[in-house]
């Protein structure tokens, strides 16, 4: 293999969990092969294919909800899938058949989930157009963000609750839009039709979900922002005195 494609490896593995890669690259792994703190090379295994399920259903999804008459098999194959993303994880656990394959496939299964259940609601109009256009920009923001931060710090930042809650709660509030129930009474707090349930008319409870999903990824974006000016600023000043 040769050295390009080594430093390659070597550098979505630091992405995907940078404590185990450097663990690794260090000989110095103490946990069992096939652990979270000591992920294997594996490609097949029951966990993996789960994760390869997912996309499939994913793309069933898409497929059969944009056609419009298929919208309840749309959403059982959107909730299946939405169910796997804490079942692979769980057997690869209790199997010790965690993979650097699981690890790099599996956040980036739930960016597709996310993104399809955006762009089907999109499609058939049950949607404000301003929700995905968010949610895809914030990914895209924090996205480059950790590209330009690379250059600072190999570590990626670690994770915060907040976003897994945005996560979980565009989950929630997309199955229910898709579902269509139940439908609720607007608030009448605005007066805008870019804002269905808060304004006079009626919408489904979801919506409610998405804007609080909406609020914590905003949250999210803010609190990775600060993250990352305080990494920059750190390496700077320790390069300036180095």
């Amino acid at each position: 293999m040769s050295e390009r494609t080594q430093r390659v490896k070597g550098r979505v593995k630091t992405i995907a969990d940078a404590d185990a890669a450097e663990t690794q690259a260090m000989d110095a792994a103490e946990s069992p092969i096939g652990t979270s703190e000591n992920p294997s090379s594996q490609v097949f295994t029951l966990a993996n294919l789960i994760t390869f399920c997912r996309l499939g259903l994913t793309v069933a999804f898409l497929v059969l909800f944009a056609g419009g008459h298929h919208r309840t098999s749309a959403l059982v194959c959107y909730v299946v899938a939405a169910s796997t993303d804490f079942l692979d994880g769980q057997i690869a656990r209790r199997t010790q058949t965690v993979s650097w394959l699981g690890k790099i496939m599996d956040p980036v299964m739930d960016r597709v989930l996310l993104f399809t259940g955006v762009l089907g609601l999109l499609i058939v109009g049950d949607l404000p157009m301003w929700v995905p256009a968010f949610v895809i920009g914030r990914d895209l923001y924090l996205g480059v963000g950790g590209l330009i931060l690379q250059h600072f710090r190999r570590r990626p930042i670690d994770v915060v609750y907040v976003g897994k809650a945005a996560t979980a709660l565009l989950m929630v509030g997309f199955c229910d839009l898709l579902l269509g129930l139940p439908v609720v009474d607007g608030l009448g707090l605005v007066n805008v039709p870019w804002l269905p349930g808060l304004n006079s008319q009626p919408a489904a409870l979801g919506i409610f979900f998405v804007y609080a999903g909406v609020i914590c990824s905003l949250v999210t974006a803010v609190v990775y922002t600060g993250k990352g000016i305080q990494v920059i600023r750190e390496s700077r000043r320790s390069g300036a005195t180095s």
